[in-house]
């Protein structure tokens, strides 16, 4: 999107002795890793000496955060996703987190899941309020007892038409388009913030793994390219005004990289041009999917030649989950630590040989695990490593939900320390 694109969308300006109101707001046009807050894309608005509300271009909620003594901290916020989850953003430390996470900022779920640190936000007062009761506290800023600009007006008119309802039963429609809620992102798109849009272009996994906690049973099947374009249609609607946003795909489900390397390249191109990305506001468009031990094995090597040429920046997480065969057993993982270590090799070789491609991988964690799965890990991501590589992160995935460990933290650092690669913490996240 250039400047003259830009024009089409004029910044307006209000503001009164209760009430502050931006249209158009122009976030940063790239994510990056910043120590402080940083909003993304075209957005609006509102504050009051309480509170701020922001809404994307569809008129819906996007972030808020309360302004009074009672919020945790003056620059931490809550983020509500396509899924219609809210995600609250905290410091937790700033360099702690970093290291841990790659981000600055950690994501705390209103959901279970494996995260190590964090506390528990939504059980304060404000964010329960604000998360649960947004659309009741919009209704409640008087803004009808003085004159305002017929633009501002209408803008408020339609974001206090939109309920909490209603954006439950839109996330509804996004989980039927694409056939069932994404209930796992891949860990790099944290990239994006999360702030993707997803397409189904194959169901189920190849392995059924007895230690998994969110795959399904389905058995592993492609779709068709009608089932794709019909998904891309209806998604291209459903985001609507606000898919100016969005610059970044995922081809689910658990296993794209296993599904026809025609299908992975109509899917990822086609969606480009439907989604007009080349006219984003957002620069730098990414393309995120999964790939197990036997996709990448019998994967054609032109898949990686097409990629690379893609207008994409292509991001495909492996699971190794471990390269012992006692732990693998014990996980009920049905590979040979000597296929996780064939397919990790060739991780490194795609990583060095093409420039818009990063093979990252999933290493599980945990106290009770033998001895011999964190030294078969070493043995991969230190001895096979020349020397420290900035590309190609590997990602430590806790096997318990909702019991955050010190000691596992410091597991974690531990063998943090001792990687040639980046390493950093698997938070399962869902759309």
């Amino acid at each position: 999107m250039d400047k003259t694109d830009l024009a089409n969308y004029p910044a307006l300006t209000y503001k009164d002795n209760q009430v502050s109101i931006q249209l158009n707001f122009q976030g940063a046009r790239e994510y990056s890793k910043m120590s402080f807050p940083v909003k993304y894309g075209l957005f609006s608005r509102m504050e009051t000496d309480k509170i701020v509300l922001e809404f994307n271009m569809n008129h819906e909620i996007k972030h808020a955060k309360a302004k009074t003594l009672d919020w945790l901290h003056p620059s931490e916020w809550l983020k509500r996703t396509v899924g219609n989850d809210w995600v609250y953003y905290s410091t937790g430390g700033y360099a702690g987190v970093y290291e841990a996470l790659g981000e600055y900022y950690l994501p705390n779920l209103m959901y279970q899941t494996n995260c190590l640190l964090g506390g528990r936000p939504f059980e304060t007062t404000q964010v329960a309020k604000i998360s649960s009761q947004w659309d009741k506290i919009l209704s409640e800023i008087d803004t009808n007892k003085r004159p305002i600009p017929t633009t501002i007006a209408q803008w408020l008119e339609k974001i206090k038409t939109i309920t909490t309802g209603d954006l439950a039963q839109k996330a509804e429609k996004l989980f039927n388009i694409t056939g069932a809620r994404t209930t796992v992102l891949p860990p790099d798109a944290r990239h994006s913030d999360y702030d993707i849009i997803p397409i189904t272009i194959q169901d189920g996994c190849l392995y059924k793994c007895r230690f998994c906690k969110i795959k399904n049973k389905k058995a592993f099947i492609e779709r068709s390219r009608q089932n794709i374009n019909d998904q891309i249609l209806a998604l291209k609607s459903l985001y609507g005004k606000d898919l100016i946003n969005y610059n970044a795909i995922f081809l689910g489900e658990h296993d794209g990289l296993n599904a026809p390397m025609d299908l992975i390249l109509y899917a990822a191109q086609t969606a480009f041009e439907q989604f007009k990305f080349i006219n984003a506001y957002m620069k730098k468009p990414m393309l995120y999917f999964f790939g197990s031990v036997d996709a990448l094995l019998k994967a054609d090597d032109r898949l990686f030649y097409r990629l690379n040429e893609l207008p994409f920046h292509t991001c495909i997480n492996i699971g190794l989950e471990s390269a012992d065969d006692t732990t693998l057993s014990l996980l009920g993982k049905p590979v040979s630590a000597r296929k996780v270590k064939k397919a990790f090799d060739r991780m490194q070789t795609i990583n060095q040989n093409f420039a818009q491609i990063e093979m990252t991988c999933n290493f599980v964690m945990d106290k009770d695990l033998p001895a011999s799965h964190n030294q078969a890990m070493l043995d991969l991501i230190r001895k096979k490593i020349p020397r420290t590589r900035p590309k190609g992160s590997v990602y430590l995935s806790p096997l318990q939900f909702g019991n955050p460990s010190r000691q596992i933290l410091f597991d974690f650092y531990h063998l943090k320390t001792q990687s040639l690669l980046p390493m950093f913490l698997y938070i399962i996240q869902r759309l």
